[in-house]
């Protein structure tokens, strides 16, 4: 469990069998392997721990009989809430003679998430710019856009997608650590806030494709700030090992270098750690690594606007309905961050804005057994949604139409 970054939450064992109980199920498949080297492996999902508390005494009777009549009446509870659906009979006769799959977007549902990220961000004066390549759908695109919302693009296709439907220019930021003469040039062109910049090959192309138009680009240097998101290792993108962000260590150079470029200017500083991070404490920690870094440039008299702490807030896939905790992260920002005068804090929210309203539509088209498992075989695969296949990501699974007999395994 330590190996997969799985905490326990209890324990309990016998003579014959040990019982464990987390809430974090991302590796689950992963455990059950390596333990079954050590013996029979079964895995219940979606259970709940209830403790009973009360007058148990030897000469009190009858206790034994309310509290199991009790846990049927639980339950049956448990039953009626897990089998519900944020989908509806009304909805459901919407998606008569659609072929499948498809996906299907709650938009009340977005303007809710939408909501209260717009009153978090004018309460505290963060700027928020929507991460696009969480999801492009135009319609979505011009309804975030129309909170005012600034977009976080990785490529000179999502600056143009933002743009045509309504991203005002002077709120994009240019991401990724590929960007491409082409994007670039495009990008200087179009007048984007800024470009956040991964290493010196970059900042030396940027300066001489801004030279060419007689511009200056604005840029932030993208750091790796070597802390550990808790998320799967191919969604961590702020450890020493990874590709992206310039290193601690080269920001002496770095720096000397942005002396000698005319075409470029120093905005800010920028931050991506990883992204389905649902462990705030990750965040205090990046707050820390900020704090410091500011010492660090205030010791060179380099001034900084932009203070950009990227995106990467996580969303509950078991409960898809549930808000993601948007007061929490911005509070912990707000109160672990030191900003200086002048100095405003940009965030790159991705999936936590529309993560929640999709919903992959898909007719199950044949059930077979194999020697353990029961599959359900659907006419949606990896092209339509790859996140389980690629890092084995969880999702929600609903039934809308069957009345048949459910099989857990």
């Amino acid at each position: 469990f330590e190996a997969y970054r799985t905490p326990i939450d209890m324990i309990t064992t016998s003579e014959v069998s040990v019982s464990i109980t987390i809430d974090n199920p991302e590796f689950i498949n992963q455990i059950a392997h390596d333990l079954k080297e050590l013996g029979k492996v079964e895995v219940e999902e979606n259970l709940s721990i209830i403790c009973v508390v009360g007058d148990f005494r030897t000469e009190r009777t009858g206790s034994a009989p309310e509290i199991f009549e009790a846990q049927r009446h639980s339950d049956y509870l448990a039953n009626t809430f897990l089998t519900d659906t944020m989908i509806t009979k009304d909805i459901l006769k919407k998606f008569d003679g659609i072929e499948t799959p498809f996906y299907y977007y709650d938009l009340d549902a977005l303007r809710a998430v939408l909501d209260d990220l717009k009153t978090e961000s004018d309460n505290t004066g963060f700027k928020i710019h929507y991460a696009v390549k969480a999801n492009y759908n135009p319609r979505l695109l011009k309804i975030i856009s129309s909170y005012g919302f600034g977009a976080d693009c990785v490529s000179w296709n999502e600056i143009e997608a933002a743009m045509d439907t309504g991203f005002d220019p002077s709120g994009i930021v240019f991401a990724g650590v590929g960007k491409t003469d082409k994007d670039i040039s495009a990008a200087l062109k179009s007048d984007i806030l800024c470009f956040n910049c991964e290493s010196i090959p970059e900042l030396e192309v940027i300066n001489q494709l801004a030279a060419e138009q007689d511009k200056i680009a604005r840029i932030a240097l993208r750091i790796n700030p070597y802390i550990e998101a808790h998320t799967h290792k191919y969604i961590t993108t702020g450890i020493e090992e990874s590709k992206f962000g310039i290193n601690i260590w080269e920001l002496e150079n770095v720096m000397n270098e942005l002396g000698n470029m005319d075409n470029v200017e120093l905005t800010g500083i920028h931050f991506h750690i990883g992204s389905q991070i649902t462990r705030m404490p990750v965040y205090k920690s990046l707050c820390t690594r900020i704090n410091e870094l500011q010492e660090w440039f205030a010791s060179r008299n380099t001034k900084l606007t932009i203070i950009n702490v990227g995106g990467g807030l996580g969303i509950d896939y078991e409960n898809p309905e549930k808000m993601p905790s948007f007061s929490e992260y911005f509070s912990l920002l707000k109160n672990f961050i030191d900003l200086r005068p002048g100095q405003e804090l940009h965030l790159e929210p991705g999936r936590s804005i529309t993560g929640q309203c999709g919903s992959l539509i898909s007719r199950v088209l044949y059930i077979k057994n194999g020697s353990n498992t029961r599959f359900a075989i659907i006419d949606a695969g990896m092209t339509d949604l790859i996140r389980p296949a690629l890092y084995q990501a969880h999702h929600k699974i609903e039934n809308l139409t069957s009345s048949g007999e459910i099989y857990v395994r």
